[in-house]
């Protein structure tokens, strides 16, 4: 069987790197607290009396205003059920009814939001005081068909202060600037099998950034019915976007399903231990502690015969699964930005792409590095035993079943992607774990020779003039191969070896 190196370079027909889906949050500045809204009230609207009867106007206002809109343009109105997916329903319609940069349908769900409620303050004087709440309110979902975007929806609360969300697509609006541009090109359901330039394809999505979705937001604010009027936005009072959730894919097009099957079946089963913290740290380059939240683990979810693998961080995911038979996706999603030390704010979408491109190369990579391990005879000799290197020093022999050696290679595979490398103190921790002692019983200078043996050998290698280790080359090879022969090979060789004898061998 081919290596996933042979398969990612051999067998691959497209590569695309895109947005896949985007989920924005529309929100009022000038609107998120009570001091605001009564100035809103009485300042802007010219009311005497910040009454929360004047926001239940509003809500009727903007309802009948949507019905209206409904009937003037002769668009479908459909209820919305519980569990009822609404996805399904869009792409149902869309296919009897094609329309070109305009709305589908309108759909209306009674669903949870943060809303403004008032009541009679206990004062003498006439005064209510003002709260935000969680309230079930109706909801409108304008799913459009857009010139530039495709398939897409608007969602608006029809209560104060009017949250609103949108759900863009980057792979349907890269297929719209391929037809605009005229480049024949394949779709994969929301991604693509074939291009006919895909160099101008990944510049268009490499091109996709706020302006594009600014120019969107501002199209439709103007076209659909909206709470606050023209007046209303000029003076202040206009929506802003913020991430609610951004999914950034990696997709390799195979040119048979069997080459994916294979890459794919392989990575899952080489790399269940991806989800424990020391190899999540080294895909976000993040430090993970003890205080770091979240729930550090590798799952891997069966779909009919399609498997999926995932691994978390904070609110950060990561999932790679076979799309259609056709592809690998790799796709990082990230549902708080604050993950990442920076704010929702619209403008930081190109650091957080920057952020998941490089998740989804690290996981490839490691991937491919734990695969691509195969080593000669020579190389297994030349490691066990000793020998002399070139400036005449003795370089011990690393034997093969040892359980301190087999600590050492796979303590190894937990360092393979750290470009700075690793220092003496974080390697003994992990040697000592796997060994299944404290790391006091596992000294410093037994660390120390360790290390000796395996720079002398080539598997290691000391930057000038500081104490970290990278591991070489030869290293990326020896430490996968050496570990997993020994792991699936000869431990479960001889345990079922041993039940045959009636012999009990203790676990090393």
């Amino acid at each position: 069987m081919p290596t996933v190196a042979e398969i990612m370079r051999n067998h691959v027909t497209l590569k695309i790197e895109s947005f896949d889906r985007l989920y924005l949050n529309g929100y009022i500045p000038t609107l998120q607290v009570p001091g605001q809204l009564i100035s809103f009230l009485v300042k802007h609207c010219g009311k005497p009396i910040p009454s929360p009867s004047l926001l239940d106007q509003m809500t009727k206002n903007f309802v009948k205003a949507v019905e209206d809109y409904v009937q003037r343009e002769n668009i479908p109105y459909i209820l919305f059920e519980k569990g009822q997916r609404k996805d399904d329903i869009a792409n149902s319609l869309r296919k009897k009814h094609p329309r070109r940069d305009s709305v589908i349908f309108v759909g209306v769900a009674q669903e949870k939001a943060q809303a403004f409620k008032g009541k009679k303050a206990a004062t003498e004087r006439l005064h209510f005081d003002y709260s935000r709440q969680p309230v079930y309110v109706k909801h409108y979902y304008f799913y459009i068909d857009d010139e530039d975007f495709g398939p897409c929806f608007i969602k608006i609360c029809t209560y104060l202060p009017f949250a609103i969300r949108v759900c863009l697509n980057g792979h349907e609006w890269a297929k719209r600037q391929l037809e605009k541009r005229g480049i024949v090109h394949e779709s994969l359901d929301n991604a693509f099998l074939s291009c006919k330039d895909p160099e101008v394809l990944q510049k268009i999505c490499d091109s996709l950034g706020p302006t594009q979705i600014e120019a969107f937001f501002r199209k439709w604010v103007e076209r659909l019915p909206f709470p606050l009027s023209a007046v209303d936005r000029a003076a202040g009072y206009r929506h802003e976007l913020s991430l609610w959730q951004m999914e950034f894919s990696h997709t390799d097009v195979f040119d048979r399903p069997v080459r994916g099957r294979e890459f794919f079946e392989a990575v899952i089963r080489d790399n269940l231990d991806l989800g424990r913290p020391e190899r999540v740290q080294l895909l976000f380059d993040r430090k993970i502690t003890k205080s770091t939240p979240g729930r550090f683990s590798t799952r891997v979810i069966t779909s009919g015969v399609q498997p999926r693998i995932h691994i978390s961080y904070k609110n950060t995911n990561i999932k790679q699964y076979f799309k259609e038979n056709r592809a690998v996706r790799t796709e990082t999603t990230i549902c708080d930005a604050k993950d990442f030390s920076v704010g929702r704010r619209l403008s930081n979408l190109p650091y957080l792409r920057d952020i998941a491109c490089k998740v989804n190369h690290r996981l490839l990579e490691v991937e491919r590095v734990s695969k691509d391990c195969v080593i000669s005879t020579e190389s297994v000799e030349r490691l066990t035993q000793p020998t002399v290197t070139n400036d005449g020093q003795r370089a011990p022999g690393l034997r093969f079943g040892d359980p301190r050696v087999m600590a050492l290679f796979s303590a190894l595979t937990l360092f393979l992607c750290l470009p700075s490398g690793f220092r003496n103190r974080n390697f003994r921790e992990s040697v000592a774990h796997l060994m299944g002692v404290d790391a006091s019983q596992y000294k410093s200078t037994q660390m120390t020779y360790d290390l000796r043996r395996l720079r002398l050998k080539g598997v290691i290698w000391r930057r000038p003039g500081t104490t970290r280790y990278i591991l070489t080359p030869y290293g990326n090879k020896v430490a996968p191969f050496l570990t997993r022969l020994n792991a699936r090979l000869f431990r479960p060789g001889f345990a079922c070896l041993s039940e045959e004898l009636g012999v009990h061998v203790p676990h090393p």
